[in-house]
């Protein structure tokens, strides 16, 4: 990876965390991050959905808002992205500061609050791109809106002709009463009408409609969305977004900030629920495994606990680009020494 991006790092971390990110899309925007000169390792291409994916390495949503660099992140090495999550209206987002690094613990809270620039302007952006590589659109609701359906259903109809794949994000915690959409009886009636949006707004090759989910979810919850995950005709699941929990043992001095915590000490909770998902599923629901992941192993252990593909985010900001690469390569390595020979072979392989 660019001697460039690695020395760049140190700068970053003496910055506020929004302001170090924000430095770092422009950075990519301008093609500041060059690629890697790495040929594609061919064990690590796998299809999901009558989509082929170079890699099963995503780059999670929250990163890129307002699809500004998802061309850049897949050449980076990423095997697809997620963009968002998007809005029908622009919105600020809760007041700064609201994001908190937790360096000695590999993690960060924030309480963004679906900051982003809406969709009219998400979506112009998005279909000004070439459409080589795999993008995700992520949709969510405004923080005032009196009709969340209608938000999912604006976010899917500006979405569907545009994006290889559509997520439903009803798990931030960082909108009020949005969670509550988890509930069997809302996400059934939610579904049922995004669904139906989606036939018709993209009546041809409509794109797979995935849910993402919290990991905060009661036993009686966990087993209500796997039960509406086989009844109601989505294609996926992602799992998970972040925590409110706090795990015994965070040593940051932002521990008790509120807002959802990312990163490490996500990778324990979000891998069990993960593991029960596909249990529970019986390996009959596409999984997206994110949280935590920040190594080779990390990814690979997504996998076998029932991932189709895994996503990352949180890693990036303490060890930079040059982890995708590192990644791919400790995962393909792990691949190799169990005598998988293919992603998929390897899913579920854990218990």
């Amino acid at each position: 990876m660019t001697r460039l991006a690695g020395a760049a790092l140190p700068l970053l971390r003496l910055l506020p965390p929004e302001t170090a990110h924000d430095l770092t899309l422009r950075a990519l925007a301008l093609g500041l991050v060059a690629a890697p000169d790495v040929a594609p390792d061919p064990l690590l291409r796998t299809s999901l959905w009558g989509r082929d994916f170079p890699n099963p390495i995503g780059l999670a949503a929250g990163f890129d808002k307002t699809a500004a660099v998802p061309d850049a992140m897949l050449g980076l090495g990423f095997g697809f992205v997620e963009i968002g999550s998007v809005t029908p209206l622009a919105q600020a987002g809760n007041p700064r500061p609201r994001v908190f690094r937790l360096a000695e613990d590999g993690a960060v809270i924030n309480r963004l609050g679906f900051n982003n620039e809406g969709l009219d302007r998400v979506a112009l952006r998005l279909g000004a791109r070439s459409r080589r590589g795999i993008v995700g659109a992520n949709i969510g609701k405004n923080r005032d809106s009196p009709d969340a359906v209608a938000d999912y259903e604006a976010g899917i109809r500006a979405f569907a002709p545009l994006a290889d794949y559509l997520v439903v994000n009803i798990s931030s915690p960082n909108t009020p009463g949005l969670r509550d959409l988890q509930r069997r009886h809302e996400v059934t009636a939610l579904l049922e009408r995004l669904l139906a949006v989606r036939r018709a707004a993209s009546p041809g090759r409509p794109p797979p409609l995935l849910v993402k989910i919290a990991p905060d979810l009661t036993e009686e919850e966990r087993a209500d969305l796997a039960d509406v995950a086989l009844t109601s005709g989505i294609d996926g699941l992602i799992i998970a977004n972040t925590t409110v929990a706090r795990p015994s043992g965070l040593r940051g001095i932002h521990t008790h900030e509120p807002g959802g915590l990312s990163g490490k000490p996500l990778f324990a909770p979000s891998t069990a629920v993960l593991a029960e998902m596909h249990r529970r599923t019986a390996g009959r629901v596409p999984l997206i495994g994110v949280g935590g992941i920040a190594n080779g192993a990390d990814a690979y252990a997504k996998i076998r606990a029932g991932a189709s593909l895994v996503q990352l985010y949180t890693a990036l900001i303490y060890q930079g680009p040059g982890l995708i690469e590192r990644i791919k390569s400790e995962f393909a390595a792990l691949l190799r020494r169990d005598r998988f020979d293919s992603v998929a072979a390897a899913v579920g392989s854990g218990g």
